[in-house]
């Protein structure tokens, strides 16, 4: 099954991501034959959080700063604590992200990595899930929250924790298969 045959997903993380948020989607995409790019403010290599420590070190494929969103077709956040809040301080990222949301390409984000989004402007109207501690954050800048395993929101892809993988890349693949979606709003 290659239900993602031709299609471009850059990951964008960060030092301390959610090893599995990552890893796990990541096999996914190129399992269902994605070309799957690991994007980051940082050059070489990241390194991912799983349970109490540090974990693996992942290879940095290109830098924020050498990519476009026009390079892509969809969008994968990982959480983590530490990922998105360092992501959503880079004016790179945020505007890489910010990009696909104007483009109407799909993108899919678990557990923490909304905080990347939110400094997008774009979630107003918006019906998401998330990690439970950041339900604030997303409610302040216009989602509607809800507490489910898998949301999807015009493309929009997002999940609570590691154990809503599951169902977050099944819908995940899905969305990233149907391309473009239109939204109302415009960022």
């Amino acid at each position: 099954m290659n239900k993602l045959k031709d299609i471009k997903v850059a990951i964008l993380a960060e030092n301390g991501f959610e090893e599995d948020e990552l890893m796990s989607p990541m096999k996914i995409l190129k399992e269902q034959g994605a070309d799957v790019t690991v994007v980051s403010p940082r050059k070489d290599s990241i390194k991912s959080w799983k349970g109490e420590n540090w974990g693996v070190d992942l290879k940095v494929d290109k830098q924020v700063q050498e990519v476009s969103a026009d390079d892509f077709d969809a969008l994968l956040i990982p959480g983590g604590v530490a990922n998105p809040d360092l992501l959503r301080r880079n004016e790179d990222s945020v505007e890489f992200t910010k990009n696909f949301f104007k483009a109407g390409k799909p993108i899919a984000s678990i557990c923490h990595g909304p905080q990347v989004l939110i400094e997008t402007n774009a979630l107003q109207g918006r019906t998401m899930t998330s990690f439970s501690s950041i339900k604030t954050d997303l409610i302040n800048a216009g989602v509607k929250w809800v507490d489910k395993e898998v949301v999807v929101d015009s493309g929009l892809v997002t999940s609570r924790n590691p154990g809503d993988l599951e169902a977050f890349n099944k819908k995940m693949v899905e969305e990233f298969a149907e391309g473009k979606h239109a939204y109302q709003k415009t960022v």
